[in-house]
């Protein structure tokens, strides 16, 4: 299988940010890749100082934005990612952070709402965001088993070993990475972490510009960046060869060498 990152740079103008979309997802396509994974919040850059709030651009799955991602799944016979911004009915201060995975018949396969929010270094994305109560499962496409998870979720190990012990092969994760002091070391760290106790491949897709970092990267069950992209936009490729996943797995057991007899669990 092959996976394309689209590390995209999100303007206000939300069907502008949708059409480059479908430009990079036909680009990725006509590479032969399978899947493509787009950046957490792409669906408009609704950030302090912007001038616009998640509820602001926030839509139901079934508008234009989503069905525009499934339009161009169809038409491309490609998975998508994307994180977008979910209205929440009874809520009129905040949105739902969403990630929606889009099979290549334009079915959502999944809508994830972001559960742990970055509530951290001076920021406090619960304030615009509600966190989502859904469980850690993986999708199961004809390539493998797939897990999401987005951006301030990697820093949460629990996470990633509840979709590992689901035999995920693969993590998705599209992010808002925000650049700062140390904060491309922990990204870079994280993500080969993530990879490494779990013995999965790690594709990361992060945004570009604005305040974010960009550094996307897709990283193998031995903690090896195999791709990786700089500080600019960009569309950035690999193959993914799940027996490396079986290999490693035979001589890293670690996931099946626990012993949760001996942990903590609340």
């Amino acid at each position: 299988m092959k996976v394309a990152i689209a590390q995209l740079s999100a303007s206000t103008d939300k069907m502008s940010n949708l059409e480059k979309a479908k430009k990079y997802i036909s680009k990725a396509k006509g590479l032969g890749a399978d899947f493509v994974i787009l950046p957490e919040l792409y669906m408009a850059l609704a950030i302090p100082g912007s001038g616009i709030s998640p509820v602001d651009v926030a839509e139901p799955l079934e508008g234009p934005f989503v069905s525009g991602l499934a339009e161009a799944a169809r038409e491309n016979e490609i998975y998508i990612v994307c994180g977008i911004f979910e209205s929440k009915v009874d809520d009129e201060q905040r949105a739902y952070n969403t990630t929606v995975f889009i099979d290549r018949y334009g079915q959502i396969l999944q809508s994830y709402r972001k559960t742990h929010l970055y509530d951290a270094f001076n920021y406090k994305e619960s304030d615009a965001i509600v966190p989502g109560d859904n469980q850690y499962k993986v999708v199961e496409t004809e390539f493998g088993k797939i897990g999401l998870m987005v951006c301030y979720e990697v820093r949460f190990p629990e996470i990633a070993r509840q979709l590992a012990l689901q035999e995920a092969d693969i993590l998705f994760i599209p992010a808002g990475w925000v650049a700062g002091a140390m904060k491309e070391d922990h990204w870079e760290t994280l993500l080969r972490a993530r990879a490494i106790e779990n013995t999965v491949f790690v594709c990361a897709s992060n945004q570009a510009g604005n305040v974010f970092s960009g550094r996307s990267m897709i990283v193998d069950p031995m903690g090896v960046i195999v791709t990786s992209g700089g500080e600019e936009e960009t569309l950035i490729m690999s193959d993914i060869d799940l027996n490396r996943v079986h290999r490693v797995r035979e001589k890293l057991p670690s996931v099946v060498n626990r012993k949760p007899e001996f942990y903590v669990t609340t």
